[in-house]
C-alpha cells in the first residue's frame, strides 16, 4: 500500500479548514484545537468510571460477520467500570462502538463545545469509542458518508484512511460497508491480497487531545496501540453523489442485506466474501 502521512497543523481557522481540507476533501490532524475544553484535562479512564461506571455498555470484537448478527448488534455487554478495568489490565478485542454520549451520559456534554468548522454538525450524535491494546475496527466507511471529526483521548491510536476512489483495490464486500475481514491493514500480506499494493491512502497516530478530520465517505481503520477512547462529531455529506449513496445505504442496502441473511443464512455472508476477492482480483488480470 502507498500510505502518506496525514498532514498536521497545530490549530486552524474556519476559513483555512474550509479552503485547504473541506472543499478539496483532504484529511488533516489538528493537534491543539481543544485545549480550552474541560474534556481536554478531565477526560481519562478514571473520570469515565466516575461519570458512567454503572452504565451497561455494548461491546464488539473482531469476529467475522455471522448471518445471525443484526446490523451493529453487540457481541457482549458489561458495566463501563468493569470494561475500563479490563482494558487497563490486559489486551482485549472488546471495543465500545457508537456509544451515544447524550443518551447515556448527558453530563459529559458540559465538558465540550461544538466547534465551528464551517459545516453543520449533527448535535444529537456525539459518539464515544473505547478500545484495549491492539483492538481494532474492520476497514469500513460510515453508512451516511458523513464528514467526521474524531477527537482522541487517552493513549495512542493508529488510523488508516482511503478515499472511495480506491474501492477497486480494497477487497470491498458487496452490499456492505466493509472490506474483507481477514485483511490486517496494519501489516497486510500482499501475497494473499495483491491488489492492495496499488491502493493509495493516508496514515497517522493520534495522541491525547488531537482531532482527525475524516472527509465524507472515507474508509477508515482504527487500531488502539494502547488502551484509549475517542469521540466523533459528524456533519452531513455535502456532495449530491454521497448524499444519494447515503440514502441508498440507509433505506435500501441495509434492509436488503438483512433480508438476504434471513433467506440464505451463512451462504449469503460466504458469497459476499468470495465476491470481494474475485471482483478485486480481476484488476490484476
Amino acid at each position: 500500500m502507498h500510505l502518506k502521512d496525514i498532514p498536521r497543523v497545530k490549530t486552524i481557522s474556519r476559513e483555512d479548514f474550509i479552503k485547504n481540507y473541506y472543499k478539496p476533501q483532504k484529511p488533516v490532524v489538528i493537534e491543539k484545537f481543544i485545549t480550552d475544553w474541560p474534556a481536554y484535562s478531565k477526560w481519562n479512564f478514571d473520570y469515565m468510571k466516575q461519570v458512567a461506571g454503572d452504565i451497561t455498555v455494548p461491546l464488539y470484537d473482531d469476529r467475522p460477520v455471522d448471518y445471525k448478527d443484526g446490523f451493529n448488534e453487540p457481541h457482549a455487554k458489561m458495566k463501563m467500570a468493569d470494561y475500563i478495568d479490563l482494558i487497563r489490565q490486559q489486551p482485549t478485542k472488546y471495543r465500545i462502538f457508537l456509544w451515544n454520549l447524550i443518551k447515556e451520559a448527558p453530563q459529559l456534554q458540559k465538558d465540550f463545545s461544538y466547534p465551528d468548522f464551517g459545516l453543520r454538525l449533527m448535535k444529537g450524535l456525539p459518539m464515544l469509542f473505547f478500545g484495549g491494546k491492539d483492538s481494532h475496527t474492520f476497514m469500513h466507511y460510515d453508512i451516511d458518508l458523513a464528514n467526521i471529526f474524531h477527537f482522541h483521548f487517552e493513549g495512542k491510536k493508529e488510523c488508516i484512511l482511503f478515499s472511495q476512489t480506491e474501492n477497486k483495490f480494497l477487497y470491498k464486500v458487496p452490499h456492505s460497508l466493509i472490506t474483507h475481514e481477514s485483511i490486517n491493514f496494519s501489516n497486510p500480506n500482499l501475497d494473499e491480497w495483491p491488489a492492495l499494493q496499488y491502493a493509495s491512502g493516508f496514515r497517522t497516530q493520534l495522541n491525547h487531545g488531537e482531532v482527525l478530520y475524516i472527509p465524507e465517505g472515507f474508509w477508515h481503520y482504527m487500531k488502539y496501540i494502547t488502551p484509549g477512547f475517542s469521540m466523533s462529531l459528524r456533519g452531513i455529506a455535502h456532495s449530491s453523489k454521497n448524499l444519494s449513496k447515503a440514502v441508498y445505504n440507509v433505506f435500501f442496502m441495509r434492509h436488503f442485506d438483512n433480508l438476504m441473511r434471513r433467506i440464505r443464512g451463512q451462504q449469503w455472508i460466504d458469497w459476499k466474501n468470495d465476491q470481494a476477492i474475485k471482483r478485486t482480483n480481476r484488476i490484476l488480470l
